[in-house]
């Protein structure tokens, strides 16, 4: 017998839950926030949006299909099934975080504060999201297919090594912001470098991060939309010396121009995406990292 379809809402914890956790009691915290001259009424009224675009959309779901919900700091414990929908209610930065544990599974982006979140990823209000909910689960509503970023730290999980995918772009440097020494690989050329890190952009992650480096330089590389199917990386102030170099800046990576990148850290190198530092790959002196297109692909409605 075929299960019925399921409907998996994503969720994270609002401000009002964490300031909550922090001093005990909503009243604690709103004495802690009126002593610095601030109000907890706009926090409770952004935790109560929250609240009611979970509540609406559990309530969309048809009563025969299965449901389940999931917060951010549970899913790397989850497992998703090959023909959930999900859910994600919240900020853009949440479909970026779910995005690695998917595989072509359709996700639905809400938006329960149009007047605070740009909604690039959370593209539907709640009203609209409640109506089209069934036929996004019926695949009657076809998705984009964004696409996502690779790195293979020492080959991959294939030969011994280590795998992080990212949505919206790869960072490579030191822990705590350090000068990162590596060896770059690059469009046939090699070099030296010392460095703030550099980073991997998708189209995805291109209005964000990315924008804002390319904004900062006189010649800017060419920045992909969600769908193509190549990233763009820069290097983030590289240091000239007489050891390292700055030739090899910035350019596209696909399956003609692969990026490789060989650390030099003695210690703190990590590689890490969509800014979550807690969720990165140790990358330690000698250890090489291949940054490429992802087979795997977002299913954004």
């Amino acid at each position: 017998m075929a299960l019925m379809p399921r409907v998996v809402i994503v969720t994270r914890p609002s401000d009002f839950e964490r300031l909550v956790a922090a001093h005990g009691t909503a009243q604690a915290a709103e004495f802690f926030l009126k002593a610095r001259g601030q109000d907890l009424r706009p926090v409770m009224e952004s935790h109560w949006r929250a609240l009611a675009a979970v509540k609406g959309i559990a309530h969309a779901v048809p009563l025969s299909w299965r449901r389940s919900r999931v917060d951010r700091g549970d899913l790397e414990r989850f497992l998703f099934e090959p023909e959930d929908t999900v859910v994600v209610i919240g900020q853009d930065g949440l479909v970026a975080n779910v995005a690695k544990y998917l595989d072509g599974q359709r996700v639905l982006g809400v938006n329960p504060e149009p007047d605070r979140f740009d909604g690039v990823l959370v593209r539907w209000p709640l009203r609209e999201a409640e109506r089209m909910l069934e036929a996004v689960a019926q695949g009657e509503i076809p998705p984009t297919q964004r696409t996502m970023v690779q790195v293979d730290v020492d080959g991959g999980p294939s030969k011994g090594g280590q795998r992080l995918l990212a949505l919206n772009e790869l960072f490579i440097g030191h822990q705590t912001h350090q000068s990162a020494r590596y060896r770059v690989r690059y469009g046939g050329a090699e070099e030296e470098q010392s460095s703030s890190g550099l980073i991997v952009t998708t189209g995805t992650g291109a209005t964000g991060w990315a924008r804002s480096i390319c904004g900062q330089r006189a010649c800017p590389p060419p920045l992909p939309t969600p769908t193509d199917p190549w990233l763009s990386f820069m290097v983030r102030e590289p240091f000239p010396s007489v050891a390292t170099g700055t030739e090899i800046s910035a350019g596209v990576v696909d399956a003609a121009r692969p990026l490789e990148i060989d650390s030099r850290f003695n210690e703190g190198g990590r590689i890490f995406g969509d800014g979550i530092e807690a969720d990165h790959l140790e990358f330690g002196w000698g250890q090489r990292a291949s940054i490429q297109v992802a087979d795997q692909r977002l299913a954004l409605v």
